[in-house]
């Protein structure tokens, strides 16, 4: 039977980095607040698969430790840009990135 190859570092940081680019691609491109809040979600699953990488990398637990942080940050910015865009839909009823230019307080 045939052994696997090992998976090492560079691999886990390709992953990273492949989401993060798809995910800064995504977010430049789109003008839908929710994909743009999606793409954002996708950029900071490829940090914090970086950040587990390295920390197993070395032996320590400090990239575990900031990828709990890096979620309980993605929670809350969840919560206050959905709360935003459920605000846009009900006075533009359309989601475009370029109608928060015409919304006044």
């Amino acid at each position: 039977m045939p052994t696997l190859p090992e998976i090492g570092l560079q691999h886990y940081l390709f992953v990273g980095a492949a989401m993060f680019s798809l995910g800064l691609i995504g977010f430049l491109t789109r003008r839908n607040l929710i994909l743009m809040f999606l793409c954002t979600e996708m950029m900071l699953q490829g940090v914090a698969i970086t950040m587990c990488a390295f920390g197993a990398y070395h032996g320590n637990m400090a990239g575990q430790a900031f990828t709990i942080f890096i979620l309980t940050i993605a929670a809350a910015e969840a919560s206050l840009a959905l709360g935003l865009i459920v605000l846009l839909f009900k006075e533009r009823h359309n989601v475009d990135s370029h109608a928060w230019k015409q919304l006044r307080g």
